[in-house]
């Protein structure tokens, strides 16, 4: 890993559909080069997912988005990974943390509906042995998705980006 490794680690995730040609000159790299190292980079897991940012409030299926912190107590020899591991798989999970403070996971949490996300804390999370405490919060509005604005105002006004 090197660099243009990390500049093309670093474009990738600002934009994933950069044509390859764009991308290449970007990082001064042949583009038989580039396509190689992106291979490469795919093939070690340290891309993990192409993915998109979707609002999904103007496509008309809003969810509900919270952030649920946990007190969990470490099993031995495994500590906090198999809980988190076990937790991950849900589908309504969309991230899981190891924090350091007070808490000990972050998670993300989408469903259709407060309630929803209230059921699934009651009866998926919290009836976990190693679960000692929980709480949740909602997200109440989206200022910014994985580094996307979604004012387009603020988009437009976009701070100078270096490497």
């Amino acid at each position: 890993m090197d660099g243009k490794d990390l500049l093309i680690l670093h474009l990738l995730e600002e934009n994933s559909r950069i044509p390859i040609e764009e991308l290449a000159t970007m990082v001064e790299l042949p583009i038989e080069e580039a396509e190689r190292r992106i291979r490469a980079l795919e093939e070690a897991r340290i891309i993990r997912k192409y993915a998109a940012v979707v609002d999904w409030e103007k496509a008309g299926n809003e969810e509900v988005t919270s952030i649920i912190a946990l007190k969990v107590s470490p099993e031995r020899d495994f500590g906090y990974d198999r809980i988190a591991g076990r937790i991950a798989r849900f589908r309504e999970v969309k991230a899981v943390r190891l924090v350091s403070g007070r808490y000990d996971l972050i998670l993300l949490v989408r469903g259709r509906t407060m309630q929803d996300v209230a059921r699934f804390v009651s009866e998926h999370i919290a009836t976990m042995d190693q679960i000692r405490e929980t709480t949740t919060q909602f997200a109440m509005k989206t200022y910014k998705e994985n580094g996307t604005p979604y004012d387009e105002r603020e988009a437009s006004e976009r701070l100078p980006y270096s490497f």
